[in-house]
C-alpha cells in the first residue's frame, strides 16, 4: 500500500502539481498574501514522501556506504528547512530531486517485449508417430527417441536427427544464415526452425528445456538479469557529500550559534545539480541521436559505447544487405548471358526457393521475357528440371547434375570452387548432354562497410566478424570489408562464448539484426541492432538501434558518447564550484534558506542548460 501511494506521488502529474503549488508559495507572500507560503506544504508532501521513502529504503536494504545516498542528504535538508519554518526551501529541494529522478527514469526505461517475442517462437505442438499413426501432441508430451514427422511449412518442435527424407530448413532463427540449409538423412534439426520444402521423419534428441530454442530463451533471460543498472553519479558522490555537508553545517552552528546558517548550508549543499545533470545530458544526447535515426535506450549505453574498443559484427543483414542477388552469369558454351538468364529464370519462376526467386527477380528487373515451360519437377535440396522449347533442362547443384549423368569439365569444377571460396551459391544450368552455364548468387556487402571498418580502426577500435554462415563465405566477405578476425559457423551459444572471450581483452560492442543475435547483443557491453530490417527480438535486446540500418553511424555514436560524458563531467565540476561559493556565503550569513534555495535553483538551471546544449552540438 505504501509503495503504491509512493508510486502515484512520484509520477509526473503529481510532481507538476507540487511544482505549481511551490511557485504559488513563493509568489503570493510577495504580493500581499503571506498565508500563501503554506502552499509549499503540498509540494513538500507530494515530492517529499517519495524522497523519504527512497532514503529509508536505501538505509534498510543497501549495503555498506551505498546506504548513504543523495536522497538522504536532500531529505535531511528538507526536514531541517521545515523545522526552522522555511517551507519554500524544503519544497524546492524535494521538487528538484523529484524532477531529476523522473528524468533519469525516462532515459533508462527499457522495453521488455523482446523475450515475449522469442517465447512466441516456441512450437506448441508436434506430429509424433506412435504405433504407426500420426498424433499431434503438445511439445511437452514429446519424449527423447520418439519418431516425429514435419511437413513443408511446419516448425520443427524439438531437436533431432533426420531418419528419412530430404528438405531445406530455414535456420535463421538460430544461425542468421540467409539461405535455407539443405538437410538429409543423418543431419541434425533444431527446434524453432522452419521446414521449407520436403517432408522428413526424425528422432527426437533434445526436448523441453534442453532444446536449442529454450536455451536461446534462457540466454536472453540470463543476460537480462546480468545487466546491472548504472549507479547514479550523485549517489556515488553522496557517500562523502553527506558527511562533509553535516560537518560544515554543524561547524557553522557551533561557531556562529545561528541555526539558520546551518540549515542554509544543508539546502545549498544538496546535490540537485548532480541529480539533474546526468539525465539532462543523456536526454539531450538521446534526442540528438534520434534526429540522426539512432535510438539509444539508456545513458549507460552511451557511456559504454565510448569505452568500446572492439566491435563484433554479425554478417547477414549487418555487414551485408541481407538479400540474395545474382552476382555472376557465366556462359560455358556459345550461349549469351541474357539467354542463360532467361532459360534459368523461366524454370525458376515455378520455384518457391529463395535462390529461384532471386534469379526470377533479376530477369524481371532486366525486362526480359520468360519462356513457357512444361514438365516442371523439383528435387528438394538439389534442383529443378523443366522442358523449355521442347528441350529438357536441369538447374541445380553439382550433386543434382551428377545424378543426371551430365559430365562436368575440369574448368567447370574450378569455376564452382572459385565461387564457393567467395561464399556464393551456384546454380548449374545444363541440357540433357552438357553443362551450358552457371549462375551465381550472393548476399551483397554494404558499400560503406570497408570505409566504416577503416574509420573504426583509426579510432583504435578493432572489428571482428561473428557469423553463423560457413567459413568460406565469411572469410571472403570479411576480406572485402577489411576485417581480419573472423569466427564462422557459430550457433547463438557460440557467439555468446566469443563475446565473453573478447570481453576479457576489452570492452565489446556487438552489432546484429537477427533473433540469433539477441543473446550476444545482451552479453556484450553494449548491443546495437539494425532496426529497420532487424527482428523485433534483436531490437528489444539491444541497447541501441540503427533505425535506418546505416552502419556509418558507428563513428558518430562513439563521438556522441564521448561528448556526453565530457559534458556531464564539466557540468558536475561547475555545479560543485557554485556549491562551494554558496556554502561560503551561507556560513557568512549572506544567504538565508530561501535565498539559498533560489541560488541553488539558479545554479541547477544553469547546469541543466549547459547539459541541454548537447542536443544541438554538431558532429564533425
Amino acid at each position: 500500500m505504501i509503495k503504491k501511494i509512493n508510486d502515484i506521488l512520484a509520477g509526473w502529474p503529481m510532481t507538476m502539481i507540487g511544482g505549481v503549488f511551490l511557485i504559488g508559495s513563493f509568489v503570493l507572500p510577495r504580493i500581499g498574501y503571506p498565508a500563501g507560503e503554506n502552499l509549499a506544504w503540498v509540494c513538500v508532501i507530494i515530492c517529499g514522501i517519495p524522497l523519504l521513502y527512497l532514503s529509508i529504503y536505501r538505509i534498510i536494504y543497501n549495503k555498506g556506504i551505498s546506504k548513504i545516498s543523495s536522497a538522504l542528504l536532500i531529505s535531511m535538508a528538507m526536514i531541517a528547512a521545515i523545522l526552522i519554518g522555511d517551507l519554500f526551501a524544503a519544497g524546492e529541494v524535494a521538487f528538484i530531486m523529484e524532477i531529476g529522478a523522473l528524468l533519469e527514469d525516462m532515459t533508462t526505461e527499457r522495453a521488455k517485449k523482446g523475450l515475449k517475442n522469442l517465447i512466441a517462437l516456441t512450437p506448441e505442438t508436434g506430429r509424433v508417430i506412435r504405433k504407426g499413426k500420426e498424433n499431434i501432441v503438445p511439445v511437452s508430451d514429446i519424449h527423447i527417441d520418439e519418431l516425429l514427422r514435419v511437413l513443408p511449412g511446419e516448425t520443427i518442435p524439438v531437436d533431432g536427427i533426420i531418419l528419412n527424407g530430404e528438405t531445406s530448413i530455414d535456420q535463421s532463427v538460430m544461425t542468421g544464415e540467409s539461405l535455407p540449409v539443405d538437410k538429409t538423412t543423418g543431419d541434425s534439426v533444431f527446434s524453432g526452425t522452419i521446414n521449407r520444402f520436403g517432408s522428413i521423419d526424425f528422432k527426437a534428441a533434445k526436448v523441453g528445456e534442453d532444446s536449442s530454442l529454450q536455451k536461446l530463451i534462457r540466454m536472453v533471460e540470463d543476460a537480462e538479469k546480468n545487466q546491472a543498472p548504472t549507479q547514479r553519479i550523485a549517489d556515488v558522490w553522496a557517500s562523502w557529500l553527506v558527511p562533509v555537508a553535516l560537518l560544515i553545517a554543524v561547524s557553522a552552528y557551533v561557531f556562529t550559534g545561528n541555526i539558520v546558517r546551518a540549515v542554509t548550508v544543508m539546502v545549498v549543499f544538496c546535490p540537485c545539480a548532480l541529480v539533474l545533470t546526468t539525465p539532462t545530458a543523456i536526454m539531450a544526447a538521446i534526442g540528438q541521436a534520434t534526429k540522426h535515426g539512432v535510438i539509444i535506450k539508456s545513458g549507460e549505453a552511451l557511456e559504454k559505447m565510448g569505452k568500446a574498443d572492439t566491435i563484433a559484427f554479425d554478417k547477414t543483414g549487418t555487414l551485408t544487405i541481407g538479400k540474395l542477388e545474382v552476382s555472376d552469369i557465366i556462359p560455358l558454351t556459345d550461349i549469351s548471358e541474357e539467354e542463360l538468364l532467361v532459360l534459368t529464370a523461366s524454370a525458376e519462376s515455378r520455384s518457391e526457393h529463395p535462390i529461384g526467386k532471386a534469379i526470377t527477380e533479376r530477369a524481371l528487373k532486366d525486362n526480359l521475357s520468360l519462356k513457357e515451360i512444361s514438365d516442371f519437377k523439383m528435387t528438394t535440396g538439389k534442383g529443378i528440371s523443366a522442358t523449355i522449347s521442347g528441350k529438357l533442362m536441369y538447374f541445380g547443384n553439382d550433386k543434382y547434375i551428377k545424378e543426371a549423368h551430365i559430365p562436368a569439365s575440369y574448368e567447370t569444377m574450378e569455376t564452382l570452387d572459385a565461387l564457393r571460396n567467395e561464399g556464393k551459391a551456384s546454380v548449374i544450368v545444363s541440357d540433357a548432354e552438357k553443362i551450358i552455364g552457371i549462375i551465381a548468387l550472393s548476399d551483397t556487402i554494404r558499400p560503406e562497410a570497408a570505409d566504416i571498418v577503416n574509420k573504426l580502426s583509426k579510432m583504435q577500435t578493432k572489428s571482428v566478424l561473428l557469423t553463423g554462415d560457413n567459413a568460406k563465405a565469411a572469410a571472403y566477405l570479411a576480406s572485402k570489408a577489411g576485417i581480419t578476425q573472423v569466427h564462422a559457423d557459430l550457433f547463438p551459444e557460440q557467439k555468446v562464448e566469443m563475446i565473453n572471450a573478447l570481453k576479457k581483452e576489452g570492452n565489446v560492442c556487438m552489432i546484429g539484426d537477427g533473433v540469433n543475435d539477441a543473446p550476444a547483443l545482451k552479453t556484450a557491453d553494449v548491443g546495437i541492432a539494425m532496426g529497420a530490417m532487424g527482428s523485433d527480438i534483436a531490437v528489444e535486446s539491444a541497447d541501441i538501434a540503427l533505425m535506418t540500418d546505416d552502419i556509418s553511424k558507428l563513428p558518430y555514436l562513439k563521438w556522441l558518447s564521448n561528448t556526453t560524458v565530457k559534458t556531464i563531467k564539466a557540468a558536475i565540476t561547475l555545479s560543485m564550484c557554485i556549491n562551494f561559493v554558496a556554502v561560503t556565503l551561507s556560513v557568512l550569513g549572506k544567504l538565508t534558506p530561501t535565498t539559498g534555495a533560489l541560488v541553488h535553483n539558479a545554479g541547477s538551471c544553469f547546469v541543466v542548460l549547459l547539459a541541454a546544449l548537447l542536443y544541438d552540438r554538431k558532429y564533425k
